[in-house]
């Protein structure tokens, strides 16, 4: 079974920058079952959405909301996932979850940090 933990989250103000980390246990991030990471975003009342993924190894894809402002890197020997976010804004406040997408369809998820962007 497939465990994500993620760590970071906290207050920042606008302008500011904050780094997410995301540690799985139960696989390995080279494993073959694994199709992408991936780090998502949700504000209460509204639906989560994709803010970062690496498909199959590749280089990272970005929401254009997050895009030149953010990076997505992983650490496969430690089986750890960051999202460094820069230039932070009001609307980057959400909870963050990463996630585990595999290749059966099965997707595992963390519980969520929570990121507010406020002066």
């Amino acid at each position: 079974q497939v465990q994500l933990v993620e760590s970071g989250g906290g207050l920042v103000q606008p302008g500011g920058s904050l780094r997410l980390s995301c540690v799985a246990s139960g696989t390995t991030f080279s494993a073959y079952s694994i199709y992408s990471l991936n780090w998502f975003r949700q504000v209460p009342g509204k639906q989560r959405e994709l803010v970062a993924e690496i498909i199959s190894g590749n280089t990272p894809n970005y929401a254009d909301a997050v895009k030149g402002r953010f990076t997505f890197s992983t650490d496969n020997a430690e089986n750890k996932m960051s999202l460094e976010m820069n230039s932070m804004k009001s609307e980057d406040t959400a909870v963050y979850f990463c996630n585990v997408h595999t290749r059966l369809g099965n997707d595992f998820w963390g519980k969520g940090t929570l990121v507010t962007v406020s002066s």
